[in-house]
């Protein structure tokens, strides 16, 4: 399976850097980040397209106010998204720049219009965020575009993710990655369920993945030692940006770090390998092998005491030790002398 140009079959973790709102409404911004993706080494950059009024309503009853002790508390969600959406007059510009540095670019569709207005782009890809997972007809919709399909699974029961699953394949589409995701804003390490990954991969037959929403950089890394083909994190310039992702974001330091550690977990993971390299063969000169302890003389017995397992390697395998115990020397043999068959009897 293949995002743009990046083969998600290899042995390489396709690394989104997520924009959202840390653009700060500021286009300039948006570029800006853009191009520090694409320095520090991110496979991806992900707009998210919406506007406030085709993600909720304008509205402020009491269940469309936030709670629950999030970074939003006590403001709309109609608020929240006409402040963090990303213009869609942006998005020609913003996609034009990306490929003209060369990173690759896609965006998260939060209804069918935004799917719409995004095909004219050719994304490489549709993320579907893991509280649009349960919008069944959007789920349709974008995988119907037979594009490869990113989906978080923050909120969804199993079933629910067997279900999307289940309607991308309906639509023909059976390029789908799901993501582990914990949608908490910033989400508890104790709450990332990492094993989860694996899993997600076994149980539904699919591609998996991490989007991460904890503070720091452990989590992917070690999501990549799981098994983990994409990671997803919150990008922004400058923290001092602020913006409403701002605090679970990672800045231009940060995140470099987390692109080089997990390129350098990527080279400890490696391959099954248990061939014999030049390197290996090389360090085999400080193992174990037999040598001479003690002088001895042609037709003397071998024994514990004048043969030894000792470092470096350059004699017999010490498996062959009780075998030549008792047997005789062909020649005399001076302590330090590497033990070959040929000194045996």
């Amino acid at each position: 399976m293949k995002i743009g140009n990046f083969d998600l079959s290899g042995d390489k973790t396709f690394i989104i850097a997520e924009l959202s709102g840390n653009h700060h409404g500021n286009l300039q911004t948006a570029l800006d980040t853009i191009q520090a993706a694409k320095e520090i080494g991110a496979d991806a950059i992900k707009l998210q397209t919406y506007t406030a009024d085709t993600i909720t309503l304008d509205c402020d009853k009491e269940e469309f106010v936030i709670k629950g002790g999030t970074l939003w508390d006590h403001t709309t969600l109609y608020d929240l998204y006409k402040k963090a959406y990303t213009p869609w007059e942006w998005h020609e510009e913003l996609f034009n720049y990306a490929r003209k540095i060369g990173i690759d670019i896609f965006s998260s569709p939060f209804d069918k219009s935004a799917v719409d207005f995004l095909e004219q782009f050719n994304p490489s890809a549709y993320k579907i965020a893991s509280f649009e997972i349960t919008d069944y007809e959007l789920v349709r919709y974008t995988a119907s575009k037979g594009r490869p399909m990113i989906i978080s699974t923050g909120i969804a029961t199993i079933d629910e993710i067997q279900d999307a699953v289940d309607i991308c394949r309906s639509e023909g589409n059976n390029d789908i990655v799901l993501l582990k995701c914990t949608s908490a804003y910033p989400a508890p390490l104790e709450e990332a369920n990492l094993k989860t990954i694996p899993n997600l991969a076994e149980t539904f037959g699919v591609i998996a993945g991490f989007s991460d929403h904890t503070l720091g950089i452990t989590a992917p890394i070690a999501a990549v030692t799981l098994g983990a083909k994409v990671i997803e994190k919150h990008f922004i310039l400058d923290k001092s940006i602020g913006g409403p992702d701002a605090d679970f974001s990672l800045d231009k330091e940060e995140f470099a770090q987390m692109v080089q550690a997990v390129r350098d977990t990527e080279k400890l993971l490696g391959r099954v390998d248990y061939s014999m390299t030049e390197k290996k063969k090389k360090s085999r000169q400080f193992a174990r092998s037999l040598y001479i302890a003690e002088d001895i003389r042609q037709g003397e017995i071998f024994t514990e005491k004048n043969i030894r397992s000792v470092r470096p390697g350059y004699g017999l395998h010490p498996k062959y030790f009780k075998e030549i115990i008792g047997k005789k020397a062909k020649r005399d043999l001076t302590k330090g002398t590497a033990l070959k068959w040929r000194d045996v009897q």
